[in-house]
């Protein structure tokens, strides 16, 4: 194929593979825990991260994990002291990350605002193999967290209570999964961009479980739809020369779409399965009679 004749397609066909597969891995949780909008807001605050790269002559990518790790920690503190300022201060945080990024980079001597929109939504020709090297490291950790403490880490996002009845470290797991959904949104910001990375986290798990009824299919379908997405809005963004990170969301909720609608007739198929399944009432002349006791019983 022509597009594997240029080493910077290469590296971003790699990158897209590992967001297609970090992404939705992480995102699985996020939805059970209904923070499907983490991500969003970690974007956010890794603008600050980008912004110190630039200003500091050091990798945009190591810094902007740095930052949206703490970010991330931060967040998961308000969520658990916040009470009733919580939002406010979530509020603050999420714009003054994205102040703090077009601050920083502006001051970098080598930065600048088309810098900046390559890390808001994404650029191919950019990712650097410094880029692919981190981006790998971090997609291994991710990675190692979700499938190495699924079970832990689903047990705490379907409840909380339960899991810490159980002797599960609730506090600590949910620490781990900001800083994992941290990680995430660095691996994906080459690709798909600061401001798109929430949606490519969230849209393949909710498509799958259009079609799915356990926590493994579910997984296993948002990954395959999420390399799938990411190939393709990679390779189309090569040839129509369109912007990648809006190629790849528009992909995905079109994947949604149409998995929504396949999902339609399997939701009735499966429901009159299950009416076919249950037993039957028995007919009438094979009921057993109420007992003579019992009657008796009653009229007194």
């Amino acid at each position: 194929m022509e597009i594997l004749n240029y080493a910077f397609m290469q590296r971003a066909l790699l990158a897209a593979v590992l967001v297609g597969i970090t992404a939705p891995a992480v995102g699985i949780y996020l939805v059970q825990r209904r923070q499907a909008l983490m991500g969003d807001g970690i974007g956010h605050v890794a603008m600050t991260g980008v912004g110190l790269g630039f200003l500091l002559t050091w990798s945009p990518v190591w810094m902007a994990t740095l930052v949206s790790v703490l970010g991330a920690v931060l967040m998961e503190l308000i969520r658990w002291y916040g009470k009733t300022r919580g939002d406010i201060a979530l509020a603050m945080l999420f714009y003054g990350g994205m102040a703090g990024g077009v601050m920083f980079i502006n001051l970098a001597p080598t930065g600048s605002n088309a810098n900046l929109t390559s890390y808001l939504f994404g650029s191919l020709s950019t990712v650097s193999e410094s880029d692919v090297t981190a981006i790998c490291l971090l997609a291994a950790f991710v990675v190692m967290v979700t499938l190495g403490l699924r079970r832990q880490l689903f047990a705490v996002s379907q409840d909380e209570e339960f899991a810490r009845v159980t002797g599960l470290p609730v506090r600590a797991l949910n620490l781990l999964t900001a800083v994992t959904a941290a990680v995430t949104v660095t691996v994906a910001m080459r690709v798909v961009g600061l401001l798109l990375v929430s949606a490519l986290m969230v849209v393949p798990v909710a498509a799958a479980q259009q079609l799915t009824r356990s926590f493994a299919a579910t997984f296993a379908v948002a990954v395959a739809i999420g390399v799938t997405v990411t190939i393709s809005g990679t390779v189309t963004s090569y040839y129509q020369d369109v912007p990648p990170g809006a190629t790849i969301v528009l992909l995905t909720i079109g994947a949604f779409v149409l998995l929504t609608v396949l999902a339609v007739p399997l939701a009735r198929r499966r429901a009159r399965a299950a009416t076919a399944a249950q037993p039957t009432a028995d007919p009438a002349e094979c009921k057993i009679p109420a007992t003579r006791g019992a009657t008796d019983e009653v009229g007194v």
